[in-house]
C-alpha cells in the first residue's frame, strides 16, 4: 500500500516510536491523525508535520477508555474523509518482582497495551473489510518474543498476546484485502520509561542483551513505513534479534538453562 494519498491513525504518535511513524507517513504523502493522551504532544507533531509541508491533526485520546477508538475513527473522517491505516502503539511499563506486582496493576497495564488493541480491532476491522481495504500496524515489542526479564512481566504478558493477536488477524485479513503489520521493536531511544511505577524493591534493568544497539525513532518510522509500502507481516529494528530466536527455538530447555546461569551469575 503505497502511503501517498492515504489517511492514517497513529495512537501514542506525541513522542517517541508513533512521532516517528507518524513524520514518516506524512513525508510519504499520508495525511495523519496524530493522537495521544498527551493533547499538547499530539498538537505539537501535526503542527511539525504541517510546517514541514504534510497534512496532520491533532486528536486526544484515551486508548484505555471504552469509545476512545469509535471517537478517533469519526475524527479521521471528519478530518480527511477517509481512513486506510491504523497504527496501534500505545504502551506502559510497570516494575516490580513478581511477588511485588499488585493485581491491579497486571490490570492496568493490560488494559492499556493490550485492550486497547482489542478495542482498536473491534472498530476498525469491520470498517476495513467493508471497504475492502486498509492496514492494520501493532507495536509489539522484543519482549513478546523472548524473556530477557523477570521483572517486567505484565508489559512482557501483554506484547507477547499483541504478537498472537497480531499473527492470527493476518492469516484471516490478508486474503480479504487487509494488510497487518507487527512492529517488533528492541531498544528505541523512547520515554516509555519516563513514567513507569516500581513496586518492591529496586531491580536491574535487564536489556536484551548488548548485541542490541538502540535505534532512533526515526529510524524506526522508515523501516515500518517500507515494510508497510511492501505489505511485509514482521517488522524488528534489529534483525540480529532472528538468531535470538532460533537459537531458543532449537533448544528451548538448553536457552533457558543459559539464560538463568548469566542472570544468577553462576
Amino acid at each position: 500500500m503505497e502511503l501517498k494519498g492515504r489517511a492514517a491513525v497513529i495512537t501514542g504518535a506525541a513522542s517517541g516510536i508513533g512521532r516517528g511513524a507518524a513524520l514518516e507517513f506524512a513525508r510519504r504523502g499520508a495525511s495523519v491523525l496524530v493522537s495521544d493522551l498527551d493533547a499538547d504532544g499530539a498538537r505539537e507533531v501535526a503542527d511539525e508535520i504541517v510546517a514541514a509541508g504534510g497534512t496532520a491533526k491533532p486528536q486526544q485520546a484515551d486508548v484505555s477508555a471504552e469509545d476512545a477508538f469509535v471517537s478517533l475513527r469519526e475524527a479521521v473522517l471528519a478530518a480527511f474523509g477517509r481512513v486506510d491505516l491504523v497504527m496501534n502503539n500505545v504502551g506502559v511499563l510497570t516494575r516490580g518482582l513478581p511477588e511485588h506486582l499488585p493485581i491491579d496493576e497486571w490490570r492496568r497495564v493490560l488494559e492499556v497495551n493490550l485492550f486497547s488493541v482489542v478495542r482498536s480491532h473491534a472498530v476498525f476491522v469491520p470498517h476495513f473489510l467493508k471497504q475492502g481495504s486498509g492496514h492494520i500496524v501493532n507495536t509489539a515489542s522484543f519482549a513478546g518474543l523472548f524473556t530477557y526479564a523477570y521483572d517486567r512481566q505484565p508489559y512482557a504478558a501483554s506484547k507477547a498476546a499483541i504478537v498472537q493477536i497480531t499473527e492470527g488477524l493476518r492469516l484471516y485479513l490478508e486474503p480479504q484485502g487487509v494488510g497487518v503489520t507487527l512492529l517488533c521493536p528492541g531498544p528505541v531511544r523512547t520515554n516509555i520509561s519516563a513514567g513507569v511505577r516500581t513496586f518492591g524493591p529496586e531491580t536491574v534493568t535487564r536489556s536484551p542483551g548488548a548485541a542490541y544497539v538502540a535505534k532512533m525513532p526515526d529510524q524506526v518510522g522508515v523501516r515500518l513505513a517500507d515494510a508497510v509500502e511492501r505489505n511485509e507481516f514482521m517488522v524488528y529494528t534489529d534483525d540480529k534479534v532472528v538468531e535470538e530466536l532460533v537459537a531458543r527455538a532449537g533448544d528451548w530447555n538448553g536457552y533457558i538453562a543459559r539464560k538463568v546461569a548469566e542472570i544468577s551469575g553462576s
